[in-house]
């Protein structure tokens, strides 16, 4: 997808072209990211080793916002490396004046050495604290720096951070070849748990920054497959795309997305927002592209200029004079899909992790921005409008419902013993730091699990049946279902949107653990459970307090040998070690049930904390986890048709 030529420029080049060693700004060196990586990348897991690749891609994004790039091409290797070309500038490789070597051996191997902290380089960056490429040459084996600039080639390769050689001139640049940057880089086994780059994964986050540009073409490739998987990504519709894509499995109760953008203003801002016939809020927030998870100030100046626009409309209209409830800011938000992009040449990020936007003046504009263009939209859509104003309504008369309901619960629990669900087995410790509690499938297993488990730390809720998906329902239907009230009980947390209504600090077990069967209806209870808890108490699974129980498949057994299995590959080698000679002397059992384990059985292989297996549920892209939840759960069944297409190869059936 590299053009030749010239690059297309798009963005509005603020930025000076000049752009060589002396822009290039040293803060401090390398030591100690191989020591702690954890502390430059989040952990030594997966998410870290994705990270290695976001940090070098946002690199070339900047390029394509400071209007030098408009294409970025990402190939995962056979051997395990993976590249990220661009066709922007190229890194400079003059002489630095104070470093007195190369600068591209300064922007690899000193931590926060770039052009992002010159301010004549960059006038916005994602890259404020990104420890950027140098960090991913210290945790790379091997990193390969290929660079087009000054009219030729220029390569340079590092080990384990250091460089081997300096900068070397490889070629003259051919007629038609465009400059950029090209880092190719092998991850250090030695440091990360794997090595292995999920294609998936990687292609989620480069279609959301093919959203957030719509003038770059992103592409990328893997070459391990046989048959070789491959993407592009190119959005003209931009953001207006990207809800669309999001709202695929939802029914809008509006055609027309509505788009707000001044990108000329002091804080750029961008915005597209469509409503839905769903029941939850959907706000995807970005600074500089980078996605603020938790917020900030320009989400609260959108919040609060959306409710004030509505209620206003809706009070000038004569909307609401029938309506004997008070609206609240959720009720306005309920069943709204929004991508929020702003531009902020020096944003503050709380707590430096780069998830929560902390600029005071960033609220003001926003607002004032939303107010203005939003109340000029539903002035020329009255239809829509007036759609949009009796969801609001139908939301708060369905809030005050669930209010009066949740306040029945709460009387009824002040008369039972000590509040808690009949069902549940408590455990005597109150330090919810060392509790957990598993979620049971059936009275059956769930009788198993009490006797099994370690009164002190252990807590049990079996539950009866298939739960209600929320997915499909408010809250006061939600708050209607016994299984779940026992579940909000148990945990203590209480439900709702408001502030008073759900509060995780008075969570009572840090780690929930979700224990199904083996079978289809378990992964269905399994998932109604996860849809659950990933729509009403999403602070808990950003928290990391939600597990999945691993019971074991099988059971390997020959004489007085006994081994449990997780998965075929697994049950294949104990067999073969066990069996010797006589593989068909061992007996093998399959777990379909929990019930079909013994107390001890259960004990050993799953709920023993030294021995037992637990998945932690993450949410890595929270854009591709709130669409499978909707195309999975909603009420669209194309979508959900489509997904199951794409991925049966992947499935394990077991009927």
């Amino acid at each position: 997808l590299i053009p030749t030529g010239k690059a297309r420029c798009m963005a509005e080049n603020e930025a000076s072209n000049q752009y060589g060693a002396s822009n290039i700004q040293v803060l401090e060196g390398l030591e100690a990211v191989r020591k702690r990586p954890a502390m430059y990348i989040g952990d030594i897991g997966p998410r870290g080793l994705h990270h290695l690749v976001n940090e070098v891609v946002d690199n070339s994004i900047d390029e394509a916002l400071a209007g030098h790039c408009d294409a970025i091409d990402v190939i995962i290797h056979e051997d395990g490396s993976i590249s990220i070309k661009d066709n922007g500038r190229g890194i400079p490789v003059d002489m630095h004046p104070i470093e007195k070597r190369s600068a591209l051996e300064v922007v690899m191997t000193t931590l926060h050495a770039g052009g992002k902290f010159d301010k004549d380089t960059y006038k916005v960056s994602g890259g404020l604290h990104g420890v950027g490429v140098s960090c991913v040459n210290a945790l790379s084996e091997k990193l390969e720096a290929s660079i087009w600039r000054d009219g030729a080639l220029w390569k340079q390769t590092f080990e384990y951070g250091d460089p081997v050689g300096a900068v070397a001139k490889v070629r003259d640049m051919k007629d038609g070849e465009s400059t950029g940057t090209l880092v190719r880089f092998w991850p250090d086994g030695g440091i990360f748990q794997t090595t292995e780059f999920r294609f998936d994964r990687l292609a989620d986050r480069l279609r959301e920054m093919a959203y957030l540009n719509r003038h770059v073409y992103i592409s990328i490739e893997d070459l391990r497959e046989a048959e070789g998987l491959r993407d592009e990504y190119h959005f003209e519709g931009g953001i207006i795309e990207f809800v669309e894509y999001l709202d695929e499995a939802r029914t809008p109760i509006h055609d027309e997305t509505i788009y707000i953008a001044d990108e000329d203003a002091e804080v750029p801002v961008e915005m597209a927002m469509r409503y839905n016939s769903g029941y939850t809020e959907n706000v995807l927030s970005f600074v500089n592209n980078i996605n603020t998870h938790e917020g900030g100030t320009h989400v609260s100046g959108f919040r609060r200029a959306l409710t004030r626009t509505l209620k206003s409309y809706a009070d000038k209209n004569n909307l609401l004079k029938n309506v004997k409830v008070d609206l609240s800011g959720d009720d306005f938000r309920e069943g709204i899909t929004v991508i929020l992009s702003i531009k902020v040449a020096e944003p503050q990020f709380e707590g430096q992790t780069k998830t929560k936007l902390g600029n005071s003046e960033v609220q003001g504009a926003v607002e004032s921005l939303v107010f203005l263009k939003l109340g000029e939209w539903l002035d020329d859509h009255p239809k829509e409008s007036k759609r949009i104003v009796e969801k609001v309504i139908i939301a708060a008369e369905a809030r005050a419902a669930a209010r009066k309901a949740r306040e029945l619960v709460q009387r009824k629990n002040a008369f039972s013993s000590g509040g808690l669900p009949g069902k549940l087995a408590d455990c005597s410790s109150k330090n919810a730091e060392e509790c957990e509690i598993y979620l049971v499938e059936g009275d059956s297993a769930g009788g198993s699990a009490k006797q099994a488990r370690d009164r002190h730390f252990q807590a049990i809720l079996p539950l009866r049946g298939k739960i209600l998906n929320v997915e499909k329902a408010r809250l006061d239907r939600i708050l209607a279902n016994e299984e779940i009230r026992n579940i909000v009980t148990a945990l203590g947390t209480g439900l709702g949107a408001g502030e008073d209504d759900f509060d995780p600090e008075k969570l009572r077990y840090h780690k929930i653990i979700v224990m199904t069967d083996a079978d289809v209806d378990g992964a269905h209870i399994r998932t109604l459970l996860l849809t659950f808890l990933y729509r009403h108490m999403h602070a808990l699974v950003e928290a990391g307090y939600i597990y999945i129980a691993q019971p074991p498949l099988y059971k390997a057994k020959k004489g007085k040998q006994e081994e449990y299995c997780w998965t075929d590959k697994q049950l294949k080698e104990v067999i073969e070690r066990i069996g010797g000679d006589s593989p068909e002397k061992v007996t093998i059992q399959r777990y379909k049930g929990l019930g079909e384990m013994n107390p001890d059985q259960l004990w050993d292989t799953t709920m023993n904390p030294e021995t037992r297996l637990l998945q932690r549920i993450t949410i890595d892209d929270a854009a591709a986890a709130d669409r499978i939840f909707s195309t999975l759960m909603g009420d669209a069944v194309e979508p959900r048709r489509k997904f199951i297409e794409r991925n049966a190869k992947y499935a394990t059936i077991d009927v």
